[in-house]
């Protein structure tokens, strides 16, 4: 098996979701036995290029000096004149899918439909996505997503899809990093790019009502780099005392502060899978989540739930957190344990076996 992929967002100095999860998949594959060509217009990560160099009959790089469309075109242009190539799996975008249509067999992911919901979005990814997705999906050889509840998403708005031709394959943490012993002072974190759908306006604005007593005590941390649709997030995270925004910080740094926090804000108003939580549970972080979606299909009863709409809702489960430390410690358990359901591992293999 030969499997083409797109890599260049797992090359990104400043990864986000799909970034991540392109880069934990791949890291994984190239432990297994299999025959890689990895598309990229960027240098790999640096912990890649010693397993490549073991395994160069095995694993072949192309570097496509090319930005936008072009590279898509490219990109495509090599898969289709490639006999050796068996499938080329879309790990982010759904262009080179969209070009190649039945010509070579495509494998989207699909992590999420949020170019389709009322949430505001990146308006360039919302058109192509758009525009791509429905050909890609009608084309696909297999189509794999990062939760059950993206796979039920897929069927109801694409009536021509049948349950068996999708394939929930998961994720696996992001951080490997020890098991924190204990926390600093009272820290709420909240990480993601800053936008409506990370939902950090709300949650401001119920770090402002807590009890002032409480608050005095209490710091907001917002780690994310600034999105869409973000001034009234960033004016009332600059003005609200007691309120900071790291903007976009290295993993180390996120390591460190999930270490020193209470717990984790992470009540977003739509994910595909919501790689934070996992990666709050394995080190046992407690997490206030959304009630609905991946987020309550990953949390499966350990983490707290809210209607991520009321700030009311925010507001006392972030006082039950603060002020309760046998909860947080049952939720750590909890979350402990519900992490190991979730590895790079087994979703390479998960996506091994769909294909197959």
């Amino acid at each position: 098996m030969h499997l083409a992929i797109d890599v260049r967002e797992a090359c990104s100095s400043t990864r986000t979701g799909k970034g991540q999860w392109t880069y934990g998949f791949v890291s994984e594959l190239l432990n297994r036995e299999i025959e890689l060509t990895l598309f990229s217009n960027s240098p790999l990560p640096v912990e890649w290029r010693d397993v490549i160099k073991k395994k160069s009959d095995q694993v072949h790089v192309q570097h496509i000096s090319a930005r936008g469309f072009l590279w898509h075109w490219k990109v495509s242009s090599a898969t289709m004149k490639s006999s050796e190539i068996d499938f080329y799996v879309s790990t982010v975008s759904f262009i080179v899918p969209f070009l190649l249509g039945k010509k070579k067999s495509v494998i989207p992911v699909v992590h999420d439909l949020i170019a389709f919901r009322s949430e505001p979005h990146d308006r360039k990814a919302t058109f192509i996505e758009r525009l791509t997705l429905r050909r890609t999906l009608r084309s696909a050889r297999k189509i794999c997503t990062v939760s059950n509840t993206t796979k039920n998403d897929l069927l109801v708005r694409y009536s021509f899809l049948m349950a068996d031709a999708i394939v929930p394959i998961f994720a696996g943490p992001v951080s490997q990093s020890e098991i924190r012993s204990s926390h600093g002072k009272n820290t709420i974190l909240s990480l993601g790019t800053l936008c409506p759908r990370k939902n950090q306006l709300r949650i401001i604005q119920a770090y402002k009502n807590l009890p002032d007593e409480i608050r005095s005590k209490t710091e907001l941390i917002l780690v994310g780099k600034s999105g869409w649709n973000d001034a009234d997030i960033v004016a009332l995270a600059t003005s609200t005392e007691g309120v900071t925004w790291k903007k976009y910080v290295s993993d180390d740094e996120v390591d460190h502060l999930m270490h020193t926090a209470t717990f984790l804000a992470f009540p977003s108003l739509y994910e595909g899978f919501g790689m934070p939580i996992l990666d709050a549970f394995r080190i046992g972080l407690s997490v206030i989540t959304s009630d609905r979606g991946s987020m309550k299909e990953i949390a499966e009863g350990s983490a707290i739930l809210v209607d991520p709409e009321s700030i009311s809702d925010l507001k006392n489960s972030f006082m039950r957190l603060l002020e309760d430390s046998h909860l947080r410690h049952d939720l750590s358990e909890k979350g402990k344990v519900r992490s190991q359901d979730f590895t790079w591992k087994k979703t390479v293999d998960l996506f091994l076996d769909g294909i197959r």
